[in-house]
């Protein structure tokens, strides 16, 4: 018995020579589905003989290897139009035709993701007919879970399969996300409601920022899918057609989800602040009222300081009595003005 990761669609662990993260050799429908893992040399050796019809073949590339694009260049048969969209600086996502190929820009979040909007890097893909390459420059957390399926036997049938597979899976990534920052802003808004404001405006903007961030790398996606529905090239199938459709709705309701959350921060965010421009408020009242009450005896003070002749009551027997009298009724009144200033 084969035991799982042990196999032939093992899943290989690391960049090869070429820059080569992993390769499979996909036999199609008319093989059995089956997948096979394959090394530089072995994909080269496919690419440059003769091809079953209905198999396919997935490489998928670490950029920040020297030899990966000139392994690509060399032997993968690719159209300028894909290194070209490799060097443009251009992240939106966006799946477009060019002749008879598919050029995907993804974003995806990194393997270790930690809600940070730094945390978001992209993916770069061309789709044939028989052929799939991936590339990328960061570990990504969509790709990683693909190579897993891929590994414990889930096959697609065809390279738009593999695509569109891998677009599920990234939305299934976002619904992740979306369900953590939900629970993070609920995190927040009980102790809101609890009156510990603690630092909660700096993890909402953080929040915030990473919302935007994904939803303006994501938001051009549906549209260009759909541009791409209308006329899509001669080998996709309908099945296949319909499975991206899909897909598309996936992301829609996904960007929705999105939309509703940096709402709700917006309107947490708006309630802290008023929470903290009252409690300010307050304390600049405490602040006045305190200042009002001292003005009397502050006033009365240097006056009586200034060691000059003439003071009065310096010689009555009771005068200090009778100064403290006055500065108490002073305070007195300046308390009630002040207080009924406030009430009313």
């Amino acid at each position: 018995m084969t035991t799982p990761g042990t196999g032939p669609a093992a899943l290989q662990t690391g960049p090869d020579d070429a820059g080569l993260i992993c390769a499979y050799l996909f036999d199609g429908p008319d093989g059995g589905g089956a997948a096979r893992a394959v090394d530089a040399a072995e994909a080269a050796q496919w690419l440059a003989g003769e091809k079953t019809p209905a198999a396919f073949l997935w490489l998928h590339f670490n950029l920040n290897h020297t030899q990966a694009e000139r392994w690509m260049l060399r032997h993968a048969g690719l159209s300028d139009t894909f290194y070209e969209t490799l060097k443009d600086g251009t992240h939106s996502t966006r799946i477009e035709r060019d002749e008879d190929a598919l050029i995907a820009v993804v974003n995806d979040v990194h393997f270790d993701f930690g809600f940070e909007p730094s945390d978001i890097a992209t993916l770069w893909a061309s789709v044939g007919p028989q052929l799939v390459v991936t590339a990328r420059t960061q570990p990504l957390r969509t790709v990683d879970a693909l190579r897993t399926a891929v590994r414990n036997g889930q096959s697609p049938r065809s390279s738009v399969a593999l695509l569109e597979q891998l677009m599920r899976t990234q939305a299934d990534g976002l619904v992740d996300i979306v369900r953590g920052v939900t629970t993070r802003i609920d995190g927040v808004e009980d102790e809101l409601l609890s009156g510990r404001l603690d630092h909660k405006r700096a993890r909402l903007g953080v929040l915030r920022r990473l919302l935007v961030r994904l939803q303006r790398l994501l938001a051009p996606e549906p549209a260009s899918l759909f541009r791409l529905l209308q006329h899509p090239p001669a080998w996709m199938a309908e099945d296949d057609v319909q499975e991206l459709r899909g897909a598309t709705e996936e992301f829609s309701v996904v960007l929705r989800d999105m939309q509703g959350l940096q709402e709700r921060i917006k309107l947490l965010q708006e309630e802290i602040a008023a929470s903290v421009n009252e409690d300010n408020g307050r304390s600049l009242f405490v602040l006045t009222v305190v200042t009002v009450l001292a003005l009397p005896i502050n006033i009365l003070a240097g006056l009586f300081g200034m060691n000059v002749g003439g003071i009065p009551l310096a010689d009555h027997p009771h005068g200090f009595w009778i100064v403290v009298t006055i500065v108490l009724v002073f305070t007195v009144v300046a308390a009630w003005l002040a207080l009924r200033r406030k009430d009313g």
